[in-house]
C-alpha cells in the first residue's frame, strides 16, 4: 500500500480513536453528572441521547459534503469541533450547580457540549469514506475493522480515564480533568490531521446526486433492495447492542458491583472489541468473506444476549463475564462486514453519502436502543436481553438475504498517484 494511503489510514485510526476515547470517558460519568447537576429522569435521558441525535442529523450531511469538497477538510473540521466541545465540557463540569457561565447554567452547557461533540463526531462517516477511497474492495472489510479497533481502544481507555476522574467523596463534584484530557488529545489529533492527512478523494470522482439529510438519502438508498437490506441489518444489530450497552451498568449494580468497577466492565468490553476487530476479524475476512462473517456475528450475538439474560435471571456475575465476550465478538464481526458490503455495493462517487446514511441509521438505533432497553429493564432485569436476542434472531434472517445481490465492486485499489496530498 502506498505511503500516502498508509498515512491516511493512520490518521483516520487516530481520529476515530480520539472520538471514542472522549465518548468512553464521558458516557460512564453522565449519570454522576446528572446526580450532581440535578439532571434526572427524562432530562438525563435527553442528555445521553443528544450526542447520537446529532450524529443522526449530521452523518449524512458530512458524508455528502465530503463527496464534494474532499475528506480532509471535513475531518479537520470535526476534530476542531471535538477539541472545543470537550474543553467546554471540562469547564462546565468544574462549576457548582448554581453557578453561571455566560448567563447559562452548567447543565445547559453540558447539553451544548454534548450536542457539539455529536456534530463533530458525525464525521466518522467521512472517515469510513477515506477507508473506501484508499483500500481495494477486497480489503474493504479489513479497513472497516481498523475503525472498529479504534472504537475498541478508545472505549477501553476512555472508561479507565473516566474512573480516575470519579470523586471518592459520595455526592462530590465531578472532576473537570476528563473533559480537558479529551480536549487535549483531540487537539493533538487535529494537528496530526492538519500536517499529515492527505486528501483521499480522487480528482476524477464526480459527486452523485442526492439530498443532504438522512430521509432523502435513505429513500434513494432503499430503492436498491440490497442496500435497504444492509441498512435494516445495521439498524437491528446496533439497536440490540445499544440495549445491552445502556443497561449493563444497571445490571452490574443489581449484581452488587461497586460504582467504580463499572468502569472496568466497560473497559473489558472495549478490550474485547479491540482484540476481536484489530486481530481476529481482520484475519478472518480474507478467508470467510463479509457475508459469512455477518452470519456468524449475528448468530453469536443471539447466543451472547441469551447468555446475558440467563446471567441476569440467575444473578451470576461470573457467568456474565463469560458471556459478554460472545456478544461483543459477534458485534465486532458483523459491524465492519456490513459496512464493507454497504461500501462495495455503492458507487465510488457516493461513498460519503451512502456511508453517512449507514451512520445515521446506526445513530437512530443508538437513540432508540437505550430508551427501549432502560424501559424494559424497569420491568425486569432480563427483558432487554431476551428482547435483544429476539431482534438479533430476526437479523440473522435479514443477513441471509444478503447472499444474493448485485455484483460486488472488485475494482483495483487506487494507485499512489491517485491520492492527492492535502
Amino acid at each position: 500500500m502506498a505511503a500516502k494511503n498508509r498515512s491516511a489510514l493512520l490518521i483516520v485510526f487516530v481520529t476515530v480513536f480520539i472520538d471514542l476515547l472522549g465518548f468512553g470517558i464521558v458516557l460512564p460519568l453522565l449519570p454522576r453528572y446528572g446526580e450532581y447537576f440535578h439532571a434526572e429522569g427524562p432530562v438525563l435521558g435527553l442528555l445521553m441521547a443528544s450526542f447520537s441525535a446529532m450524529q443522526f442529523i449530521f452523518s449524512p450531511i458530512w458524508g455528502r459534503l465530503s463527496d464534494r469538497v474532499g475528506r480532509r477538510p471535513i475531518l479537520i473540521l470535526g476534530l476542531a469541533g471535538s477539541t472545543a466541545s470537550y474543553f467546554v465540557f471540562g469547564l462546565a463540569s468544574s462549576l457548582s450547580p448554581t453557578a453561571r457561565l455566560a448567563g447559562l447554567s452548567p447543565l445547559t452547557w453540558l447539553f451544548i457540549t454534548r450536542i457539539g461533540a455529536g456534530i463533530a463526531g458525525a464525521t466518522i462517516s467521512t472517515a469510513q469514506a477515506v477507508i473506501a477511497d484508499v483500500t481495494s474492495p477486497l480489503e474493504r472489510a479489513r479497513g472497516m475493522a481498523l475503525i472498529g479497533a479504534a472504537f475498541g481502544i478508545g472505549f477501553t481507555f476512555g472508561p479507565l480515564v473516566g474512573a480516575a476522574c470519579v470523586s471518592s467523596v459520595p455526592g462530590g463534584p465531578p472532576s473537570p480533568a476528563a473533559g480537558y484530557v479529551a480536549s487535549a488529545l483531540s487537539g493533538l489529533a487535529l494537528l496530526s490531521a492538519i500536517f499529515l492527512l492527505p486528501e483521499s478523494l480522487r480528482p476524477s470522482s464526480t459527486p452523485s446526486g442526492g439530498g443532504w439529510f438522512l430521509l432523502s438519502n435513505l429513500k434513494a438508498a432503499v430503492a436498491r433492495p440490497s442496500i435497504g437490506l444492509i441498512l435494516a441489518s445495521m439498524f437491528f444489530t446496533t439497536f440490540a447492542f445499544a440495549q445491552f450497552e445502556s443497561t449493563l451498568a444497571l445490571l452490574t449494580k443489581e449484581l452488587g458491583l461497586a460504582d467504580q468497577n463499572n468502569f472496568l466492565v466497560f473497559a473489558y468490553i472495549g478490550l474485547i472489541l479491540t482484540l476481536s476487530q484489530g486481530l481476529l476479524v481482520r484475519r478472518l475476512v480474507p478467508t470467510l468473506g463479509e457475508f459469512r462473517l455477518s452470519v456468524i456475528g449475528t448468530a453469536l450475538m443471539v447466543v451472547g444476549l441469551l447468555g446475558v439474560a440467563m446471567a441476569a435471571l440467575y444473578q451470576s456475575r461470573p457467568f456474565l463475564y463469560m458471556v459478554i465476550p460472545v456478544c461483543v465478538v459477534g458485534f465486532s464481526a458483523v459491524t465492519p462486514s456490513l459496512q464493507s458490503l454497504l461500501s462495495r455495493r455503492s458507487a465510488a462517487s457516493e461513498q460519503g453519502g451512502i456511508l453517512g446514511v449507514g451512520q445515521g441509521i446506526a445513530a437512530v438505533a443508538r437513540i432508540l436502543g437505550p430508551f427501549v432497553g432502560i424501559s424494559l429493564f424497569a420491568k425486569s432485569a432480563t427483558w432487554p436481553y431476551w428482547g435483544g436476542a429476539a431482534v438479533m434472531a430476526f437479523s440473522v434472517l435479514l443477513v441471509f438475504g444478503l447472499r444474493t445481490g448485485p455484483p460486488l465492486d472488485d475494482s483495483p485499489p487506487p494507485t499512489r498517484e491517485a491520492v492527492i496530498k492535502g
